[in-house]
């Protein structure tokens, strides 16, 4: 069940939907393989660079961020006007410069090195929490450091996407925090393995991506718009029943950790 923070009890949802919806959503991960997953502070910094920034632009300016440092070590030490210049094309890339920058030194004088390893040695809380106080590190950032690195940690990733839907689906507050979303959904299922939780993250941000648009959603293309409160509240119009659009090249082979 989710309560809104500013509301009395609105929704009430349970594991049963989830997995109804997971089984759903099976279709929009046709073609899409999943990345093994990365080193945890190596998903600290591909998760700091990559808000508001499509994945396969984050995912590129990652990559060149390892081949000019190497190490993460070497990446601490360097100035952050050259990183700004290697993630030029990803939003907001004098700040998440800086803060990259400035959460690595930090890291480095708590633990004495870059490790992030023992997160998986603490209550998830406590790990989320610990997170969170880096610089440019709020729940979406840390959810996916524990979850969809090495670490393996069960807990829910929200983005801007996964939001956007579950608020449709009436499961999330649409005013509400990402934060109240992702602890909602990880209590809802306490079963579940990391590997469940981020497979659930893909598949909703995924739906986000291809048929929940922000304006103009694809309604009738989508396999969950019979469970769309939104959709039943709004009568809103849908397009005209057509072929399922194909997503193009690039959407399938994008990077899909974040």
């Amino acid at each position: 069940m989710f309560y809104s923070g500013r509301m009395q009890r609105r929704f009430d949802f349970g594991g049963a939907d989830i997995t109804r919806w997971r089984s759903r959503l099976k279709s929009v991960l046709d073609g899409v393989e999943m990345p093994p997953p990365r080193p945890p502070t190596g998903q600290l910094i591909k998760s700091i660079i990559s808000a508001r920034t499509r994945d396969e632009v984050s995912g590129a300016a990652y990559e060149r961020l390892r081949a000019a440092y190497r190490n993460a070590a070497l990446l601490a030490d360097a100035s952050p006007v050259d990183v700004e210049q290697i993630i030029e094309d990803v939003t907001f890339a004098g700040t998440k410069a800086a803060q990259l920058i400035e959460a690595l030194l930090l890291i480095r004088e708590r633990r004495g090195d870059l490790s992030l390893s023992f997160l998986g040695g603490i209550p998830v809380d406590a790990a989320l929490l610990w997170l969170e106080t880096l610089p440019g590190v709020g729940r979406r950032v840390a959810a996916s450091v524990l979850n969809a690195s090495t670490l393996d940690r069960p807990v829910f990733i929200v983005d801007s996407h996964v939001m956007r839907v579950l608020g449709r689906l009436g499961f999330a507050d649409p005013a509400g925090e990402p934060r109240a979303a992702s602890e909602a959904v990880t209590a809802t299922m306490p079963g579940w393995s990391a590997r469940h939780f981020l497979q659930f993250h893909v598949e909703l941000k995924r739906l986000g991506q291809l048929y929940c648009h922000p304006t103009e959603p694809e309604c009738r293309l989508c396999p969950l718009a019979g469970e769309c409160l939104e959709l039943r509240r709004l009568n809103r119009p849908t397009r005209a029943p057509g072929r399922r659009r194909r997503p193009d090249a690039s959407s399938r082979q994008m990077p899909m950790l974040l």
